[in-house]
């Protein structure tokens, strides 16, 4: 179903008929670009919805929150409003043009004299109304109304480009809050391995099995694990507050969040990737349509060098007494472009030139968006690879720490064996969650790159 008309102005009463059916024919696709845009639009003209104190926060409902909270939505939605407002305008030449007018003026001879005949000022009094109608203009008007249809349509994948980003940045920032949580929880659970050696290192150094060394090297350690917990806890405070700011929502109460850290094969096969790319992705759209406005413009500016035809009617009172002269006037009007100093070549020069300029955009805009494709793809082998290799080396740096544990309890191990340990053990959960993140990161760059929605 196409989104504009193309017929050509034939007459007055043919074309009002025309744009009757026409404005029915517009009114069912607003109204089903509507309904389709209902979770957009609707929510960002209803005003922020907030968080609850402690609400458990899931990853839909932080999505949820953007998409109604985001300014960048309602602007766009107005952005929409603007531009079906300019199709009306640019139906507006379809329809007659009634306009009333009414003038008064009163004249005096120079230096007392008279004026046509008559002593002392005079007066004048006139008013009318008057019709005009649009008869013929090759298809001007018809082709504006398409024009402004085009760029409608533009606007709206151009807010539908703002609500994938908006998605994308939700997503990324729920991620990284739960990557700075499980950070902080490694942390904290180093403190309590720190601890624990502590007041091994002690007892052992009151029975006078360990030196004095054993009891200090544990404490460094405690201190540089609390120090650790200090930093992941600022970590997670900033990773909240970039949560807060994408969901719209700067000053957010406290809540937990869903943990969804895990991994799901993302099962979307590269070829069908970049095929959903070429047919969903709005920014794409959004130049298709400004590069068929464009080449509707030059068909517009060859228009120029055609003539327009219109008819005007007109009722008038005028005189300089009551009552007033009256009287009918109507005629049509032909307007031929006969030389305007070259000022239609170079408008259709301009135009033609707009969508050289257009389709130029679209062919980086395609390559771009393959490539980001093609990166999203590589990150997510690269961090899938890492979840395997990392998820082994986790369990690896468990029982290296089980192991040296149970010779330091014995006496067997060093106090720097213990340490590596520990640090060898968050290190592996650190870079687990960091593979896991950078999963879920890459699939939400490819859905954004391929304008995959929820």
């Amino acid at each position: 179903m196409q989104a504009f008309s193309s017929e050509k102005d034939s007459g007055p009463a043919f074309a009002f008929g025309q744009e009757v059916v026409k404005m029915r024919f517009d009114m069912k696709q607003i109204i089903v670009a509507l309904l389709l845009s209902l979770t957009i639009i609707v929510p960002a003209t209803l005003g922020a919805e907030g968080i609850t104190a402690g609400e458990a926060l899931t990853l839909n409902r932080a999505i949820a929150l953007a998409l109604k909270n985001q300014p960048s939505i309602s602007a766009g939605v107005a952005t929409v409003r603007a531009s079906e407002a300019r199709i009306g305008q640019a139906r507006s030449n379809y329809y007659p043009q009634l306009t009333a007018s009414g003038d008064y003026t009163r004249s005096s001879a120079v230096n007392g004299g008279n004026w046509s005949g008559v002593n002392g000022p005079r007066d004048y009094y006139s008013s009318s109304v008057s019709l005009s109608q649009n008869l013929y203009d090759f298809g001007r008007t018809s082709s504006q109304v398409a024009i402004q249809n085009l760029n409608t349509q533009s606007a709206r994948s151009d807010l539908q480009n703002t609500t994938d980003q908006v998605v994308f940045d939700a997503k990324q920032a729920y991620f990284n809050c739960l990557e700075a949580e499980r950070a902080k929880i490694v942390a904290q659970e180093a403190v309590v391995q720190f601890q624990k050696r502590l007041e091994q290192a002690r007892g052992f150094f009151e029975v006078g099995t360990k030196p004095k060394f054993d009891v200090t090297k544990a404490e460094v350690d405690l201190s540089n694990a609390r120090l650790s917990v200090i930093k992941a806890d600022n970590n997670v405070n900033l990773a909240r507050v970039t949560l807060n700011n994408a969901m719209g929502l700067p000053d957010a109460p406290s809540y937990t969040l869903q943990d969804t850290l895990s991994y799901v094969e993302y099962g979307l096969p590269f070829e069908q990737a970049v095929k959903k790319a070429e047919s969903q992705r709005a920014d794409l759209q959004s130049l298709r349509f400004r590069e068929s406005a464009s080449r509707e413009s030059v068909s517009l500016a060859k228009k120029d060098y055609l003539p327009t035809l219109s008819g005007k009617a007109g009722y008038t009172f005028a005189g300089s007494g009551f009552p007033l002269d009256d009287g009918w006037n109507y005629g049509l009007g032909l307007n031929i472009p006969l030389f305007s100093g070259f000022l239609t070549k170079y408008q259709v020069a301009e135009a033609q030139s707009n969508v050289d300029v257009l389709r130029s955009n679209e062919l980086a805009l395609r390559q771009d968006v393959f490539l980001q494709v093609q990166r999203g793809y590589i990150v997510l082998r690269e961090a899938a690879e890492s979840i395997q290799t990392t998820e082994l080396t986790v369990r690896q740096a468990k029982e290296n720490l089980d192991l040296a544990d149970g010779r330091y309890a014995v006496g067997i191990a060093s106090p720097v064996e213990i340490t590596d340990a520990v640090v060898a053990y968050a290190d592996a959960q650190l870079a687990y969650s960091r593979s896991l993140y950078a999963y879920k990161i890459a699939q939400a760059a490819i859905e954004r790159a391929i304008g995959e929605r929820p």
